[in-house]
């Protein structure tokens, strides 16, 4: 029973911040309709600045400034490489997002090295008992703030004029603009946003009992793009339930490893993809996805 609880604890925690970076895809292809494959490289972008600032200004001061930057960051990218394309043509866009992806990874991965960065975290490796297992501080933090951004996230989908023209620009583009919608204002925020929860997931792949942030953190952000495509690309709730189910398959795979040794070592690698697969198989629009309407 305590290795179920550990297990469910775990699969929470990953799935949270699995839940943040799969809310920046949802969110861009909303708004443009483009698949960022750059999200890995703003996540260790964020986590990059983070770590550098945090003992010169402070944990709380080098967050805000590694989040607020790659906002910025994800913007420009947006502003000045993508909008002088022809928006209709998401494949390039799309392709062009790997582009960008590959130049700030390759650049960050030569400024960190083969370090191991701390983001300087005040959780540290604190653990606290919960139901009879020992849980480290930080998993309760991201379960906690993820759950608390992403419920501003929702509200601000539900109740404010960016997320109501966000909607609107989603389900018919032409008519928005012809509505007086500013769409590539809109769509820029959406960049913004995408990046600012990219650099925050950063905070918690990072902390205990992760070693820390190194080179390839970003890849690790990789396996929130089977649980956007699981939920549905256009369903922020759909990122969300397929998060959690990514996050507790891959805690259930490397917890029981021993028992599915049968199957090789590194299940819990590929365990994402496994039921990404297996789920479109069955629903090709994923879990709350819909199916678009074509007229001809």
């Amino acid at each position: 029973m305590n290795q179920v609880l550990d297990i469910l604890i775990n699969g929470l925690a990953l799935g949270s911040v699995y839940a943040l970076v799969a809310l920046g895809f949802v969110i861009i292809f909303k708004a443009s309709g483009v698949m960022n494959f750059a999200q890995g490289s703003m996540l260790l972008f964020g986590g990059y600045l983070t770590a550098v600032l945090h003992e010169h200004i402070g944990f709380l001061a080098a967050l805000a400034v590694g989040v607020l930057a790659t906002a910025v960051l994800a913007g420009a990218v947006d502003r000045l490489l993508l909008r002088g394309l022809d928006p209709s043509q998401h494949h390039i866009l799309t392709i062009l997002t790997i582009g960008v992806d590959i130049l700030i990874v390759t650049e960050l991965a030569r400024r960190i090295g083969g370090d191991l960065l701390s983001l300087g975290d005040p959780w540290g490796n604190e653990v606290v008992a919960l139901g009879g297992v020992t849980v480290p501080v930080s998993r309760i933090a991201c379960i906690v703030v993820s759950v608390l951004v992403i419920g501003a996230v929702f509200a601000a989908f539900r109740y404010s004029s960016w997320g109501l023209s966000l909607r609107a620009a989603a389900e018919d583009r032409e008519a928005a603009a012809l509505m007086g919608i500013p769409l590539s204002r809109i769509r820029t925020l959406a960049w913004c946003l995408a990046g600012a929860l990219a650099a925050l997931a950063a905070l918690f792949l990072t902390a205990f009992p992760a070693p820390g942030l190194e080179r390839t953190t970003g890849q690790i952000a990789l396996k929130a793009f089977p649980a956007a495509i699981l939920g549905g690309m256009t369903s922020p709730p759909g990122a969300l339930v397929g998060s959690l189910l990514i996050g507790v398959t891959e805690a259930l795979a490397a917890g029981y490893q021993s028992e599915l040794s049968g199957f090789g070592r590194g299940l819990g690698d590929v365990a994402p993809y496994l039921v990404m697969i297996t789920v479109l198989l069955i629903r090709p629009h994923g879990l709350l996805g819909t199916k678009e309407a074509v007229r001809v």
